[in-house]
């Protein structure tokens, strides 16, 4: 059940993502909620490594979403040399 509520909560923090980040962006709902759950665990090891979170603590929802929209960026940014 855990895996569930941890894609459903991925899948609003990609959507939130995507519409904060204009522009055509890869996949459907899958890849939207998998970018969500890549930008808490980004978010997550960024705030472990600055000090912010504990060793067992997760990212908060803002911060998800930040971390998502610095994937939708990377992906782009990579996306464009390759086009």
């Amino acid at each position: 059940m855990h895996w569930l509520w941890a894609f459903l909560i991925g899948l609003v923090v990609g959507i939130i993502a995507k519409f904060l980040v204009p522009g055509k962006d890869p996949g459907g709902f899958i890849i939207t909620g998998l970018l969500g759950i890549a930008g808490s665990l980004l978010a997550s090891w960024a705030g472990q490594q600055l000090g912010w979170y504990g060793p067992e603590d997760s990212a908060g929802f803002i911060a998800s979403v930040v971390g998502a929209i610095v994937l939708l960026l990377i992906w782009r940014m990579f996306r464009r040399r390759s086009a």
